[in-house]
């Protein structure tokens, strides 16, 4: 009962759209898997206006022909070419029902798994409305009224000011935002972008439609409220002042979705998925694009895409020619994690009552005295819970500098009867 595809892409996001188009444009038989209702991913979802590049690769992604499962969640990697999925129940209408299984084989794999923000545990953070910054605007998008709404936006890294952008457009009140990295770090990048001139541009209009001044060298080192967040004390240096607000979008740039890759065994190396330069990772038929390579943009994430895809169709000479401009973008992905390098000083904000695990409600100090991210499951069930990691996993390798030595299926939570009877819960393919 299995499906096979000459390339099954996982993952719907700008660099997956780009792999499973040129494939299919191509002529090769492509499945595209993601765990959201409709494509497009973080940078394009669903109800957000898209850019007029987004339109077009959305027009070109209904007319491929590629066969789409969204609403489906990876959670098993049986070889690296068989991935097994379930219907998460994303959206209705789509194939089988909340549970159902789907094998799905191939001849080449390209994963484009994303990336998700990363969080840094401070006293007070796990209060209600405090929110990852792509989190709270995501929930705008979705009709969160935020009008009148006062709003800290602080961490780091270029989705600050885009979210800052965006509520303020929605008309919440932007008290702050807060950029960990330092005035002069900022600078020596601003330079890089401004040899990028569409970066540029975007930069200069989330500052004007922010209206609100970036405090550079500045993050949020406590919250406080009495039910929810009243407000939170900034530190910019070496002074402190404490600010009202309603809501705090904090979030410390990206961490790439890794463990299908780690899963399968492709090399991880400084948390990325390690390619050459025509997308091919450490295992054989497996290819990776997008920020599990390395954070970069949208143009860098749709040109692996591209390349991925023409690699695995065998047209090694149509992905040379897109090599060269991919070396160009990683100069911007290289400046931009140097400039979202953090500060060590914000090992320092959480104390031992700190929660760390939010999922098992693990304190900072139950982790002090331990050696190893397996030691700290093994102990105190951090990371164990329904994230599998994903929040505290990030946190704790910044804090203690354990970086996380073992993925096993299943990578997300699935239902039981997929991981006792799969052979019974199949549905047929379309």
């Amino acid at each position: 009962m299995r499906e096979r595809f000459d390339v099954l892409v996982v993952g719907a996001g700008p660099a997956g759209i780009a792999a499973a188009v040129t494939a299919a444009e191509r002529g090769q038989r492509v499945g595209l898997v993601d765990d959201n209702p409709s494509p497009g991913g973080q940078i394009w979802r669903s109800g957000a206006p898209v850019p007029r590049v987004a339109r077009a690769w959305m027009q070109r992604l209904e007319a491929s022909g590629v066969v789409r499962f969204q609403g489906w969640r990876v959670f098993d990697a049986p070889s690296p070419t068989m991935l097994r999925a379930e219907r998460n129940g994303a959206s209705a209408g789509e194939i089988g029902n909340r549970g159902e299984l789907a094998e799905l084989q191939a001849g080449k794999v390209i994963l484009a798994t994303g990336a998700r923000e990363r969080f840094l545990p401070f006293p007070g953070w796990t209060l209600p409305n405090i929110l990852g910054a792509g989190g709270l605007d995501a929930m705008v998008r979705g009709g969160l009224p935020i009008a009148g709404k006062r709003v800290v936006v602080a961490g780091t890294g270029p989705l600050l000011l885009a979210v800052a952008a965006h509520l303020a457009h929605r008309g919440a009140r932007i008290v702050a935002v807060c950029e960990q990295a330092p005035l002069g770090r900022l600078a020596r990048f601003g330079l890089q972008v401004l040899r990028e001139p569409d970066k540029a541009w975007q930069g200069a209009r989330y500052r004007i439609a922010m209206r609100v001044p970036l405090l550079t060298g500045c993050w949020v080192a406590a919250a406080h409220g009495d039910g929810c967040v009243r407000g939170v004390t900034l530190r910019q240096g070496k002074k402190y002042r404490e600010v009202e607000c309603d809501y705090l979008a904090c979030g410390f740039h990206l961490v790439a979705n890794t463990e299908l890759a780690s899963l399968i065994g492709c090399r991880i190396e400084n948390g990325f998925v390690a390619t050459d330069e025509h997308m091919q990772t450490s295992v054989t038929d497996v290819y990776c694009a997008g920020e599990p390579t390395g954070i970069g943009g949208v143009e860098l994430s749709l040109l692996e895409g591209q390349i991925a895809a023409l690699t695995c169709g065998g047209l090694a000479g149509e992905a040379q020619k897109l090599t060269e401009l991919r070396r160009q973008k990683l100069r911007f992905a290289h400046a931009l994690a140097a400039v979202c390098r953090l500060d060590p000083e914000l090992r320092g904000l959480a104390t031992d009552e700190t929660i760390v695990c939010r999922c098992e409600d693990v304190p900072l100090g139950a982790l002090r005295s331990l050696s190893s991210w397996r030691e700290a499951k093994l102990q105190t069930r951090c990371g164990m819970g329904p994230c599998q990691g994903r929040v505290c996993g990030a946190a704790t390798e910044f804090l203690c500098g354990w970086p996380a030595d073992s993925v096993r299926p299943p990578v997300f939570p699935v239902a039981l009867a997929n991981l006792v009877a799969p052979s019974e819960n199949k549905v047929p393919m379309r």
